[in-house]
């Protein structure tokens, strides 16, 4: 019942937004771009992970790409070969990119990046793309492995800029007798969304928590 209450109010935005900025004021190019992979590719988390990647690639035009996420180079088809590949399409090259592939969490991906980047880690500035709820958690994670010029940038949805309301009435059908919710986007959408930050948020609490106690951030 609190979590529908709250669902209702702006509380959840709010707080997945703070996770989502923090650190997320870019200061000067970064050497090195650093997108940790998500869920695999084609995926919601990698196809938009991607994309706001290769936005900063082209931004910083001489900042290197490092792609994390387990896989099999060798196979055409696996999650790292078709991340790299979408980064390719969009603008970056090749000859830019880095994949990491041995990392299974980000502990595991900051401690292997660390040893890519060897002595560089502590002085070259790099940018971390990961969704927004998992943004506090990455950087405090590879600040734990020896980084300390990090920023992030999170790969946040862009939502709909037309008016999406439309009136019941109109649009035929049967006739209920509820009342009519065309025109309310709090209802059809807003509170669904806050659900879902709910949860999200939620489980990213609980891995920080564990994270904490593993004493890896």
């Amino acid at each position: 019942m609190i979590l529908i209450i709250l669902a209702f109010t702006t509380l959840p935005f709010w707080v997945f937004f703070y996770f989502g900025t923090y650190h997320s004021t870019i200061t000067q190019p970064p050497d090195f771009i650093v997108v940790l992979g998500g869920g695999g590719m084609p995926s919601q988390d990698g196809l938009i992970r991607t994309y706001h990647a290769a936005c900063l690639a082209e931004k910083f035009p001489e900042s290197k790409v490092i792609i994390a996420l387990p896989g099999d180079m060798k196979d055409s088809t696996s999650a790292i070969r078709l991340m790299k590949r979408e980064m390719i399409i969009r603008g970056v090259f090749t000859e830019r990119i880095v994949c990491e592939v041995k990392g299974t969490n980000t502990r595991s991906q900051a401690i292997e990046i660390a040893g890519y980047l060897q002595g560089k880690i502590v002085k070259n500035p790099i940018t971390i793309v990961t969704t927004p709820e998992h943004m506090i958690r990455a950087i405090k994670t590879f600040e734990k492995a020896g980084f300390s010029n990090i920023n992030g940038f999170p790969a946040f949805d862009k939502g709909i800029e037309a008016d999406i309301t439309f009136n019941d009435t109109k649009l035929g059908g049967e006739k209920i007798l509820i009342p009519s919710i065309g025109k309310n986007l709090q209802l059809r959408y807003q509170f669904w969304n806050h659900l879902k930050f709910e949860l999200i948020i939620t489980r990213e609490i609980f891995g920080i928590a564990y994270y904490k106690l593993r004493g890896w951030i």
